[in-house]
């Protein structure tokens, strides 16, 4: 796996610049939904109710724009709550649970189980009469030996991270939709590589 060129197609995907304008509309959806869960994570529950279907809405946003849709829909966000409010609920919720119960273990356990889980969204997004079961299932399958890949991805941004916090965390605005574009193209390249044969297993 070429991982500069999933991160040039991501830039690409982006605009080709910082202030393109899907770029700064990446920033503004992924600014909304931080503010909403923020605004009800002091419940607990309601954030827990609420972060799956906005995943999924993110999630989604960014997979349409790696498939070649040229403007980021600021409604799409909101399609968790549409598409399948319950199945999107479920996928959030289950992860965290299981992320959590791996993560009583020792850390390293519940790193390696969100790897796992980290193409779920995605494959809703592709298979939307997956339940939540199948999603994480097919998610687990095609992570069987990408697992690093993807952490090794992640950690190809610290330059940008690290450049992030030098301007007082204002820069890392602009990193999440790159690492997120960039995860979204690294979900495109395996599922073109297994070409879909978890869908057998349902």
């Amino acid at each position: 796996m070429d991982r500069s060129l999933l991160k040039t197609n991501a830039k690409k995907q982006l605009g080709g610049g910082i202030f393109k304008e899907n770029w700064l509309m990446s920033i503004v959806v992924l600014l909304i939904e931080g503010a909403i869960l923020s605004a009800v994570s002091f419940t607990g529950v309601g954030a827990l109710l609420l972060m799956g279907p906005f995943m999924y809405g993110v999630s989604k946003i960014f997979l349409k724009l790696v498939y070649g849709e040229t403007k980021i829909n600021l409604d799409s966000l909101f399609d968790g709550f549409r598409d399948d409010f319950g199945g999107t609920l479920l996928i959030g919720l289950m992860e965290t649970i299981f992320i959590m119960l791996w993560s009583m273990l020792l850390i390293v356990p519940g790193i390696i189980a969100s790897y796992s889980y980290a193409m779920a969204f995605y494959i809703k997004v592709d298979h939307p009469d997956y339940d939540w079961q199948a999603c994480i299932k097919s998610s687990k399958e095609m992570m069987k030996g990408h697992k690093w890949e993807l952490f090794v991805l992640d950690l190809s941004f610290i330059g940008w991270i690290c450049v992030g916090f030098l301007t007082f965390g204002i820069g890392l605005f602009w990193v999440s939709p790159y690492m997120e574009v960039t995860r979204a193209n690294f979900y495109a390249y395996l599922a073109a590589q297994t070409n879909n044969t978890t869908e057998e297993s349902f």
